[in-house]
């Protein structure tokens, strides 16, 4: 007889949980929380800004709960707010010069990060967990 213990969204949520308590230790570090690392960690590789719509939707998250994290970002010195050139209806989201600047020490800290947690998989496992997390109900990743 299965138990809760067996139930996929227990195991889900309680690595998940395990993990985001990782990395929110150390990103506290650099005065963000794993999601306002994801926020910079798309405008990084945007060139000229994307619109909050785009944020949360590569994120797979609300719109509304990227504004209140944009909000913290933009009073944290992090991120600005721009109108779209292109439509003055919507905003562009762009790094600052300070938010830029947490780029390296983050990507850095982020693979020691990545390395920490899966330290007990081989590189093999690691792969195949990805590719079968991916796989769960169709989850559109881009490959990491």
């Amino acid at each position: 007889m299965a138990t809760y213990t067996h139930c996929i969204n227990f195991v889900l949520t309680i690595a998940q949980h395990e993990v985001f308590l990782t990395f929110s230790e150390t990103l506290s570090k650099f005065g963000i929380t794993p999601g306002q690392y994801g926020v910079l960690a798309c405008l990084w590789e945007s060139q000229g800004g994307i619109t909050p719509k785009e944020i949360a939707s590569a994120l797979h998250v609300e719109n509304s709960t990227i504004s209140g994290v944009l909000d913290r970002m933009q009073k944290q010195g992090l991120v600005t707010r721009i109108l779209n050139p292109e439509n003055r209806r919507s905003i562009h989201v762009k790094a600052t010069a300070k938010g830029m600047a947490l780029k390296e020490p983050l990507l850095q800290e982020v693979e020691q990060l990545n390395q920490q947690v899966l330290q007990d998989l081989t590189a093999q496992e690691q792969v195949q967990l990805f590719n079968l997390l991916r796989r769960i109900k169709g989850v559109s990743i881009d490959t990491m």
